[in-house]
């Protein structure tokens, strides 16, 4: 199954580590990140799954609930998530899946016959509270995530599900955004009537107050 952007994420129910899940009711009227892993005890994830632990704050002043995923079974995360605190200096304070059934890696298009059918692939999905995909990702096994990336993607998307602009490339909370070509100038004036900066007609740059 291939996710697809807009689509309503797959609900579900799946064992973790802080009992069962139900996704579509866990999240409520959260943001969420799902996060898969090939399987436990691997040393890439090990220090991703610190990294995300150590962003709490950050994911709580987002109103965004962080889920992992393994398909191996909930006694070796236990073990795992001692590994993670010992050697990442973090606790993991979120739910790992167990989906030994690999329920949840199929229904997300987890599993890449091609790489290895018994792992997941290293997947990211950003959800809204709307149960929308909002954006898909997939890792190399070799490269650890970049979840400071994925905090500016989703700052990105809470800022222009709530105004009229868009961001630019390398953009982080703060920068100038583009007004929405959708946007008129007469709306614009409106809208923001601190001002912009035209570089073209379809190209409107401005801070927001």
């Amino acid at each position: 199954m291939t996710i697809q952007l807009g689509q309503t994420a797959p609900d579900f129910v799946q064992e973790s580590t802080q009992g069962p899940i139900h996704f579509h009711s866990w999240l409520g009227s959260s943001w969420g990140i799902l996060f898969s892993h090939p399987k436990d005890f691997t040393p890439v994830c090990t220090t991703e799954l610190g990294a995300v632990a150590r962003l709490a704050p950050e994911w709580a002043k987002r109103n965004t609930k962080v889920l992992g995923l393994s398909v191996d079974e909930l006694k070796d995360h236990a073990g795992w998530e001692a590994d993670i605190a010992e050697t990442q200096g973090s606790s993991v304070d979120f739910p790992i899946l167990a989906d030994a059934d690999r329920k949840v890696a199929t229904l997300y298009g987890m599993i890449h016959p091609e790489a290895d059918p018994k792992v997941t692939v290293r997947s990211v999905f950003i959800i809204d509270p709307d149960k929308k995909v909002r954006l898909t990702l997939t890792y190399p096994p070799s490269a650890g995530r970049n979840f400071d990336e994925i905090l500016r993607v989703l700052d990105s998307l809470q800022l222009t599900d709530r105004q009229k602009v868009t961001t630019p490339a390398d953009w982080h909370l703060g920068d100038d955004v583009i007004i929405a070509p959708s946007v008129s100038n007469e709306q614009a004036q409106k809208l923001f009537p601190q001002g912009w900066k035209t570089l073209k007609p379809y190209l409107r740059l401005v801070k927001l107050s």
